[in-house]
């Protein structure tokens, strides 16, 4: 497997490995020593895996190193000193309010592109999933857990919001009273709630996680690739279209297919 187009330099300072190579891609946070801790460079990192990821690649799998998958935001880019040479955030409030948005919405891209519609993407969740950490696993598709994973929004402890665009699946996934009661408490949900309240796609013990999570890869190249591309589309605007306008989409995707499939099979 390979890191694509990625720099070696970019990937060592966000603390990530990155490989990819025939229809899956693997993205794993990769600083044991801070608990997977994340920094501006992880999510600038983040952004260039999605840039240069395959168009080969159907599932992407997101994890971590060790026992957990992230802690969060490195506390130390709260203080003056930064961390790993890396200024503090502090430094940011000289901006002027629309450069600091603008860099806010740049650090969001490297979590937005799990949702591209063509590919699936799958957090395997060990341990702590933390603010940035939670984010993550909330950006992918889908979220395989082992029994002694546990989220907690704690962005509201800094005095700040979760801005790495988890809010809207977590409304998605659990509903708003319990996305406020759990960001607005920044309570622990472990394993067995979350797979009760919607979080999880399945919860499986901790030396199974790897096997549990290959299986699903398996599972989900398996279909047409369009197919599933089309489908996921099909699921990610359901929400905001009425009944007509989405049977009139999944017309529309279905005549996509079959025209697709005619072309394949010389009919």
């Amino acid at each position: 497997m390979d890191s694509g187009a990625v720099s070696p330099d970019v990937l060592q300072a966000g603390g990530l490995r990155f490989e990819q190579g025939g229809l899956v891609a693997t993205v794993t946070l990769d600083r044991p020593a801070t608990r997977n801790a994340q920094t501006p460079a992880t999510w600038q990192a983040l952004r260039a895996v999605g840039a240069a990821l395959s168009r080969d690649v159907r599932v992407v799998v997101v994890t971590g190193t060790g026992d957990t998958f992230s802690s969060g935001l490195d506390r130390r880019m709260l203080t003056g000193a930064g961390a790993d040479g890396q200024a503090s955030l502090l430094r940011l409030l000289d901006l002027p309010d629309p450069e600091l948005a603008e860099t806010i919405a740049a650090w969001q891209e490297g979590f937005t592109w799990l949702r591209r519609p063509e590919i699936v993407s799958v957090a395997a969740v060990r341990g702590a999933a933390v603010g940035a950490g939670f984010q993550l696993a909330l950006a992918c598709d889908l979220r395989v857990l082992a029994d002694d994973a546990r989220f907690s929004m704690r962005e509201p402890m800094l005095g700040l919001v979760p801005d790495l665009t988890g809010t809207k699946p977590l409304v998605e996934l659990v509903g708003y009273s319990r996305a406020l009661e759990i960001c607005a408490t920044t309570r622990w949900v472990p394993a067995d709630e979350a797979r009760e309240i919607g979080l999880a796609t399945a919860v499986v013990p901790s030396a199974e996680l790897d096997d549990a999570v290959a299986d699903l890869v398996a599972a989900l190249t398996a279909p047409i690739y369009g197919a599933v591309t089309e489908t996921k589309a099909l699921l990610q605007g359901a929400d905001t279209l009425d009944l007509d306008a989405q049977r009139l989409a999944e017309r529309e995707a279905q005549v996509r297919r079959f025209r697709e499939l005619a072309a394949l099979t010389g009919g």
